[in-house]
């Protein structure tokens, strides 16, 4: 590959394409013409009753909500920049960190970002590489990247075909960034039913990638039922073309073809039937990890990370319809658990949805050992109500690192950036938020932050539609994080920010 000078991302110069270890990728600067999006890559976009559309309108006019657009915050907020979509024109989605490097996924490939002024974030490097959800990580000289849509092949050149054909794949991408402006495509591994997300548990030599996918069908030959664990990959860091599947731990163990996790309806009217996972999460200072796994949120031991084994399974067939993604706290003893009602494009932050569903699960975890129980103590959701057609509902964010206090920061798709402590389980509050009115008053257009992340001093959101932002809290329940700093950070391969946890 050509390496590129990094830029301003408003400049716009054609990059080049070249081939990496057999496996095709696509460098490109600012310039669109050589990208080829995956289809359905355009946000969403679903009519509306006349009644809808008249109550947004209403909504902005009046100020209940902000003017189409318009971004509004909390006075401990600055939004710094807003870095928008280049060469990439498909859905925004996670973020991971490196130094001074962001890496930003997108349906369509990944772009990095240098990040050493905050204010200015410039665009070091935009690869096309189509595969929805292009879920992102990196460990070292390695990106990973999850594609979850059926390809022709496992090369950046590969167009969409039927998961009922054989030949189809879906599954992890390797790349070396050892050169940030020159990514090389090195490895590909595909994995049963693909690779909707991903989850890192980094050793010394090797780097072990839990695989989340799900919603097997008899009718698709790499994705049979039952679907009731995870795919672990194996990549050797000196030989990533080695990488490999290693296992496949069954977390849901039962009879019959469906496996042992939650039925789903019409058992549980309204609640997913498990069929895999959605997101894990690891805290390898402490050998756990927390699973969102559709129907179910588990708790396991990774001491062993190629079998890894389930401490404690619960359900919520009351108010959660989807688990999507999990948290610890600092000292490992809650997880929040996300429920991604609507499947994210949804309009549920509404008075008619109501407080407990599409929110936040918070769970002490209560004993020791083999023994420890996940226990329910409270829901939280953002009570910034939206318009009809704004799709809102729990989404990804990562923990703020202050002694002593349990405090996040959260995507809510349409419903923005939050900021929220839930050090009481049971009463947990607001701090701060960012937002933007809605994509439009007459349609339900699927947009808003997909990811907000803390890393080093700042916050960052990777919009669906919007682009890359930079957020700075100025807040004295959280200043103390800003003297914390990471030279890595996978939001899903939790760190121990403070080097202690007590057990």
């Amino acid at each position: 590959m050509t390496p590129l000078h990094t830029t301003s991302v408003r400049r716009r110069r054609l990059g080049v394409a070249a081939a990496a270890a057999g496996l095709l990728a696509t460098l490109l600067t600012a310039g669109p013409a050589a990208a080829t999006p995956d289809p359905g890559d355009a946000p969403a976009e679903r009519k509306v009753s006349s009644e809808q559309a008249a109550a947004a309108e209403a909504l902005t006019k009046s100020g209940g909500i902000p003017a189409v657009d318009e971004v509004v915050h909390s006075d401990n907020i600055r939004h710094l920049a807003n870095v928008p979509k280049d060469a990439l024109p498909g859905t925004n989605s996670d973020l991971a960190f490196q130094g001074r490097y962001a890496f930003a996924g997108n349906y369509d490939g990944f772009r990095i970002f240098d990040i050493r002024n905050p204010r200015d974030p410039k665009t070091v490097a935009q690869v096309l590489c189509p595969g929805a959800q292009n879920d992102i990580s990196v460990s070292g000289d390695l990106l990973f990247l999850s594609t979850d849509s059926s390809r022709s092949d496992d090369s950046c050149a590969s167009t969409s075909q039927p998961a009922t054909e054989k030949s189809s794949w879906e599954g992890i991408k390797v790349f070396d960034i050892s050169d940030k402006r020159n990514p090389k495509y090195v490895a590909a591994v595909e994995t049963a039913c693909g690779s909707h997300t991903h989850t890192l548990v980094p050793e010394r030599r090797n780097v072990y990638v839990y695989v989340s996918s799900y919603s097997p069908n008899a009718m698709f030959p790499d994705c049979q039922p039952p679907h009731d664990g995870i795919s672990v990959v194996k990549v050797p860091r000196n030989a990533p073309e080695k990488a490999a599947v290693v296992g496949f731990p069954v977390l849901f163990p039962g009879e019959g073809p469906d496996g042992g996790g939650n039925p789903g309806g019409p058992t549980n009217p309204g609640v997913s039937k498990t069929t895999g996972c959605h997101d894990i999460t690891v805290l390898p200072s402490k050998d756990l990890a927390a699973g969102a796994c559709m129907g179910d949120g588990i708790l396991f031991d990774i001491r062993d990370p190629e079998r890894p084994r389930v401490i404690d399974q619960v359900q919520d067939n009351v108010n959660f319809a989807f688990w999507h993604s999990a948290t610890f706290n600092q000292d490992a003893r809650k997880v929040v658990f996300t429920d991604e009602l609507g499947g994210g494009g949804g309009a549920t932050c509404n008075p008619e949805t109501g407080p407990n569903r599409g929110a936040d699960g918070i769970y002490d975890i209560v004993g020791k050992g083999d023994k420890r129980k996940l226990v329910f103590r409270g829901y939280f959701k953002i009570d910034r109500h939206q318009a009809p057609t704004e799709n809102c509902v729990a989404h990804n964010g990562s923990l703020i690192p202050v002694k002593g206090r349990d405090i996040m920061v959260q995507a809510w798709y349409q419903g923005g950036v939050s900021v929220w402590d839930f050090t009481d389980s049971t009463k947990p509050r607001e701090i701060a938020y960012f937002e933007r009115g809605p994509l439009s008053t007459d349609a339900a257009r699927t947009g808003g932050s997909w990811s907000a992340y803390y890393y080093n001093g700042h916050i960052y959101s990777n919009d669906i539609t919007k682009g890359f932002d930079v957020l700075k809290l100025d807040d004295r329940r959280t200043d103390a994080a800003k003297r914390v700093r990471m030279h890595e950070l996978n939001v899903q391969t939790q760190p121990d920010y403070f080097d202690r946890f007590d057990d």
